[in-house]
């Protein structure tokens, strides 16, 4: 098993490309602790593995909320005796296709909020453990907008290229305290975030049979979480940096 014997934490587990890692993780034989604002699903998602008799636990969080995010961290602790490693898969992609002069003000701050914000809180908490662990690795999840090209969401584009620069910064600072550092860039996955997205642009341009393009070529989260097992794994050591997926 890669992961035998880690302990996992993952914010944004109960749906997506969180969901399916989280499971995939717990096959691997690691210990895991999830957070994710949707507790309907989390806690479903973590009822449904314990009973096949793996290490999963779910706490309700709001990423973009300091205390909720350091009561997570808090408890993985608690639960799990450390943090070996952590995948920050949490995120809102809302408002496809609006023009920023439109663009609503209080949707830009959610998206900073969750996205970004929600990332550096519970990788600053995260990074304080490992240290005293003697290291880790962190697995921030990014994409492929606002990296490699644009995104037609204003503020999904932008604050996924600042977790890319988060990424990259941390990757640099937290080296000597061996902590690896990689980020993430999916590429169009069948996840709720990105059939929300397909649907609003559907809504405001009435292509359907583009609609049909698209949700044919869309990857599977399954498969993306095959490469973050093998990303949090010691296996990965060697690997640096940016790693894109289908």
């Amino acid at each position: 098993m890669l992961l035998q014997s880690k302990r996992v934490l993952i914010t944004g587990g109960a749906t997506g490309i969180g969901r399916a890692a989280v499971k995939r993780c717990s096959e691997e034989g690691a210990q895991v602790v999830f957070g994710d604002i949707n507790s309907k699903d989390g806690a479903a998602l973590a009822y449904s593995l314990n009973e096949d008799g793996t290490s999963v636990s779910f706490l309700e969080t709001d990423v973009s909320n300091l205390e909720s995010s350091t009561n997570l961290v808090d408890t993985a602790y608690k639960l799990m005796g450390g943090i070996d490693c952590l995948l920050t898969a949490a995120a809102v992609a809302r408002g496809a296709l609006i023009p920023i002069d439109e663009f609503p003000d209080e949707e830009w701050l959610k998206h900073l909020n969750v996205n970004l914000t929600g990332t550096y809180y519970i990788a600053k908490r995260v990074a304080k453990v490992m240290k005293e662990n003697g290291g880790g690795i962190m697995l921030l999840i990014a994409s492929g907008a606002g990296v490699t090209g644009p995104s037609s969401i204003v503020p999904y584009g932008a604050t996924k290229g600042g977790v890319n620069g988060l990424g990259m910064t941390l990757e640099q600072q937290l080296e000597p305290d061996n902590i690896r550092v990689n980020v993430l860039c999916p590429g169009n996955i069948k996840t709720p975030l990105k059939l929300g997205i397909i649907n609003e642009q559907v809504e405001k341009i009435g292509r359907r049979a583009q609609r049909d393009v698209q949700l044919s070529a869309l990857g599977k989260s399954d498969g993306v979480s095959s490469v973050i097992a093998f990303l949090l794994s010691d296996q990965a050591d060697y690997v640096r940096g940016n790693i894109f997926t289908r």
